[in-house]
């Protein structure tokens, strides 16, 4: 699908979405409690519906109510053999390899697109040495399990995926207790400690060493019996951001818990080191247009918020410098590359290089882009859109499902001129 994007200025509120990695985690601890947990949420992107269906498919049930859902605990006992659709998400699929194999379940996991491509193998190894044996030939995808995982400690590279140590976790309350120990430095470890605080909320206690993890022995989920998905910060950088370069005067974006523990909460600070008014109330963030400085920043804990700070990055006076962005290259795209193309598609300055990505203020020109088949990229040029001269048109604009189903109406709600929706 295809949208055309019309020159326009942004304003008004907008809440965020559900955070995506809250109820990945949320949704997984809820089904491996003692009784059903209440959450509350407003809406499922296509990353946790996929969450949602693999722990089905274990045996969890779930029923919706008006503001949200409730999960039935996994039943007991064997099942038959079954298929763990995981989609295009990452998340799921490196939280419920580890997860359902510590439920001792046959299992054949599965997924779409680029996922069998993104790295696995160092969860793999990890899980063979402690009772199951991932199969599956060339890419990481059909990936079939037998065996039940133990605890015991687990020894695993800290700077390739969070998520296989937030995988880990999560079975280690399943096991009874066991140690995770990075062999290389940490990478992205907010997204562990949104991990570590959703599993104290269901009873397990997560122990901080100065080498990794350490899950106590004879712990159990205990369902809190009801739990709030708080905003999601990655999604409302666009807002944020848009609020600073195309808005008529402001954009505000509520549902944002000022406490998080979300790493692209950072998108606060990094917009007001680059000259952005920005203002906070509770859990209400507001953005007014303002006039953009160059600056450095370090994306080593932020990578799905790089994509949309470069566009950010045009309209800053000097060029701004984005340091460690290897990690960049292992997600829905290589986003590096596919950032690259945004940008220069839509006629900025951009160049990089192993680590470092520059960006030098220009004018926009407009221009016809792809989403590479990655939501942050096609929302990311959506908010492009809002300071280019001419129009914008994204190929695969579809691909916002995946953490953001409503991002275009949103963005028409806000005021923004987007067309051929009729199609999706």
């Amino acid at each position: 699908m295809k949208v055309i994007l019309s020159p326009s200025k942004l304003n008004g509120t907008v809440c965020a979405p559900p955070s995506k990695s809250c109820m990945h985690r949320t949704l997984i601890c809820a089904a491996a409690a003692d009784r059903p947990t209440k959450i509350f949420c407003s809406s499922y992107s296509k990353d946790t519906l996929a969450t949602i269906g693999c722990l089905k498919a274990l045996g969890a049930k779930f029923e919706e109510f008006d503001g949200g859902i409730i999960v039935y605990p996994i039943e007991k006992g064997q099942r038959e053999e079954c298929i763990l659709d995981c989609n295009e998400s990452g998340s799921t699929l490196r939280f419920m390899l580890p997860f359902a194999a510590a439920l001792g379940k046959k299992c054949t996991l599965v997924g779409a697109k680029r996922l069998g491509e993104r790295p696995l193998l160092p969860l793999c190894t990890a899980m063979e040495k402690h009772g199951v044996t991932p199969k599956y030939e060339g890419s990481f995808l059909p990936c079939k399990i037998e065996g039940k995982l133990s605890g015991g400690v687990y020894e695993i590279a800290g700077d390739i995926s969070s998520q296989f140590i937030t995988g880990l976790l999560l079975a280690l309350g399943v096991t009874g207790g066991g140690e995770i120990r990075t062999t290389t430095p940490l990478k992205s470890a907010p997204y562990i400690d949104i991990t570590a605080d959703i599993q104290r909320e269901f009873g397990i206690n997560v122990i901080k060493t100065e080498s990794g993890y350490i899950v106590s022995e004879g712990q159990k989920y205990t369902s809190p019996e009801e739990i709030h998905i708080e905003g999601d910060l990655s999604n409302a950088a666009f807002w944020l951001v848009a609020g600073a370069i195309g808005s008529v005067d402001a954009v505000t974006c509520t549902g944002l818990r000022e406490d998080t523990l979300q790493g692209d909460g950072k998108i606060v600070e990094i917009l007001r080191s680059m000259g952005a008014k920005v203002e906070r109330e509770g859990d209400r963030v507001t953005v007014y247009r303002s006039k953009l400085k160059a600056t450095v920043i370090d994306c080593s804990d932020i990578p799905d918020i790089v994509p949309i700070l470069c566009v950010a990055a045009t309209q800053a006076e000097g060029t701004t410098v984005f340091r460690n962005i290897e990690r960049l290259r292992a997600k829905e795209s290589d986003r590096v590359e596919s950032t690259a193309k945004l940008i220069s598609g839509l006629g900025g300055t951009i160049t990089f290089d192993e680590n470092t990505i520059y960006v030098t203020a220009s004018k926009l020109s407009g221009g016809e882009i792809s989403s590479f088949n990655d939501h942050r990229i096609a929302m990311s040029g959506a908010i492009a859109s809002l300071v280019c001269e001419g129009s914008v048109t994204i190929d695969t604009a579809e691909a916002v499902e995946k953490s953001y189903g409503d991002f275009y109406e949103k963005f028409i709600m806000l005021g923004g001129k987007c067309d051929e929706l009729s199609n999706r």
